[in-house]
């Protein structure tokens, strides 16, 4: 069993690092010219910036799987599109709304989704080479645990400014009338973190495999 943080990953390539950094900008300016609302635009795309504040300042001394530096840029993608659209405008997810008759944009949904998907990769990834933890049920226990807190923050956070400011809120919450939103939102959260244990365990622990051999 692993007592101690073992030696992290091969870092990105500085390609790779271009790539993933271009595509973060060029995705924040687009996301940032004339947004529905600017304020809702603030506090869509700020987790977004801090990850990348927080992803470079410890590149060097906790460098994560390229798989999970990926699956954060991903996740930061939805963020800003929402930001730009708010969740309950985004044009592809309107055009699936009238095509299937259904009842809202569900592009909230997505974004909950990952919210549950990413940081149960990063959980992962974090108690596998900081704990004790090895692969099992305890492990994909305490990720989905630890999935659900973050939601449970970000509704909280959503009922906050829901407090502070009545006209960002109804954009910012995207509850689009549904009495049950929070719980549904926390539910895809769930479900986001379920899948990503079951798709991407094995692909995850050969992304680790070498910083294992290196401890």
């Amino acid at each position: 069993m692993m007592s101690e943080a073992v030696a992290g990953p091969a870092p990105p390539t500085p390609i790779e690092t271009r790539l993933w950094l271009g595509i973060f900008t060029a995705v924040l300016i687009w996301s940032g010219w004339r947004p529905h609302e600017v304020g809702t635009w603030v506090l869509e795309v700020a987790p977004a910036v801090i990850a990348l504040v927080v992803l470079a300042v410890t590149r060097e001394r906790f460098p994560l799987t390229r798989l999970v530096y990926w699956l954060i840029l991903a996740h930061a993608v939805i963020l800003m599109v929402g930001g730009h659209y708010t969740y309950a405008r985004v044009p592809p997810f309107d055009w699936l709304q009238e095509a299937l008759d259904l009842s809202r944009n569900h592009y909230d949904r997505l974004g909950h989704l990952f919210q549950g998907f990413v940081p149960a990769m990063v959980a992962r990834e974090v108690l596998l080479r900081l704990s004790p933890l090895q692969q099992g049920g305890w492990l994909s226990f305490l990720v989905i645990c630890f999935a659900l807190a973050v939601s449970a923050v970000y509704e909280m956070i959503e009922w906050w400014v829901a407090l502070l400011s009545e006209r960002a809120a109804e954009s910012f919450l995207g509850t689009q009338g549904d009495h049950f939103d929070t719980q549904a939102d926390m539910f895809m959260c769930l479900v986001g973190a379920v899948c990503a244990l079951a798709l991407l365990s094995r692909l995850h622990d050969r992304a680790l495999v070498g910083a294992r051999s290196r401890a």
